[in-house]
């Protein structure tokens, strides 16, 4: 019914309680990513292009900036944690911005399937996305 649809389309929206952070499917992304990530699409800022983000340490739920740096997607694709499932962003050589979700084949499959719940969650924090890339270690543009 159109009804239902109605109220899971206001659950996703802001929470005013929230302070304004977007959150859905129970993952509370930290203000750095929101912050970092301004700094990837700040042309006057060339120290940072590329973030990526996980969980806090013992959290099944708090997304933060575990690695971010400069040199682009490929020095983006060295940082790639191992075990852990991870989200990110990367300032690309053409100026434009790339999401990703990155999870190693040695992560749980029960990290693996709360993280992709989480995804878009994380991902929409990034605005301004132009898409995803297959971020993996290796990866050069």
């Amino acid at each position: 019914s159109s009804t239902t649809n109605t109220m899971i389309a206001g659950t996703l929206q802001t929470d005013p309680r929230s302070g304004g952070v977007k959150r859905s499917s129970g993952v509370n992304v930290l203000p750095e990513v929101k912050e970092t990530w301004n700094r990837i699409r700040d042309n006057g800022d060339t120290s940072v292009d590329w973030l990526i983000a996980g969980y806090v340490a013992g959290s099944k739920t708090d997304i933060t900036v575990v690695a971010q740096g400069a040199g682009g997607p490929a020095a983006c694709a060295e940082a790639l944690p191992d075990g852990e499932p991870v989200f990110g962003g990367c300032r690309m050589a053409n100026g434009r911005f790339q999401g990703f979700f990155y999870v190693s084949e040695n992560t749980s499959a029960m990290k693996k399937g709360r993280a992709s719940m989480h995804k878009n969650g994380v991902l929409n924090v990034m605005e301004g996305r132009d898409g995803e890339i297959d971020m993996k270690p290796g990866y050069t543009e």
